[in-house]
């Protein structure tokens, strides 16, 4: 994952409403062709005071997932492992980008989703499943047992394609978990990174990519 995205989730794990970086050459790069309109770029005073630093060493956090019925609702990977589900939801607008798409893959090549969990997977866009479809990453979605959805908010918010029944519960790389999203108000919603998910589609439960890599 990008480092930006990375320091973006870790202010929103930490408490943090948003999170807010400074606009970099990548940045840059990517908004040309996106955009039509002229941008102005926010930065900090270089003489700028700050109440407080915090620095995290991203290479010592674990995996989390936030377990019901609220994204600040969370536990570690290894907390809440060998977890039932049913299905797993890799994509929309959360967590649809071609990184993601990438690291799911990775995982998923060469396996098979377990007998019995629907994995239902959704590029954010078109431009994306287009990338997809040139890389062969919907090869290897196919082949690994996953429904390939077109880019949509699709199950996030109960639209099509993933939605639950009464009982059923759902490991997912959307944003939102509350009562009722996905589908019946007795069905559960379980939000995590695309490669958690993966791993636990392979794995018929919650589980993390070293425990099936």
């Amino acid at each position: 994952m990008d480092d930006r995205f990375t320091i973006c989730n870790m202010a929103i794990e930490a408490g943090g409403k948003n999170g807010i970086f400074p606009v970099d050459e990548k940045t840059l790069e990517y908004i040309k062709g996106r955009v039509d309109r002229e941008y102005k770029i926010f930065a900090a005073d270089e003489d700028a005071e700050y109440d407080e630093v915090v620095e995290i060493d991203l290479s010592t956090l674990k995996n989390t997932v936030s377990l019901p019925h609220l994204p600040s609702n969370t536990k570690t990977v290894e907390e809440v492992k060998g977890t039932k589900i049913d299905q797993v939801v890799i994509g929309s607008c959360t967590n649809g980008r071609m990184s993601d798409m990438r690291m799911a893959a990775e995982i998923l090549k060469g396996r098979k989703v377990a007998d019995g969990i629907r994995v239902n997977i959704v590029p954010a866009t078109q431009a994306i499943y287009i990338q997809c479809i040139e890389e062969g990453i919907l090869k290897t979605f196919v082949e690994a047992g996953c429904a390939v959805n077109t880019p949509s908010c699709g199950p996030c918010m109960g639209g099509h394609m993933g939605v639950m029944c009464e009982g059923e519960r759902t490991i997912s790389t959307t944003n939102r978990n509350f009562v009722g999203r996905m589908g019946h108000v007795d069905s559960e919603i379980i939000l995590a990174s695309p490669a958690v998910c993966a791993a636990s589609a392979i794995a018929g439960f919650v589980a993390g990519p070293e425990d099936i890599m």
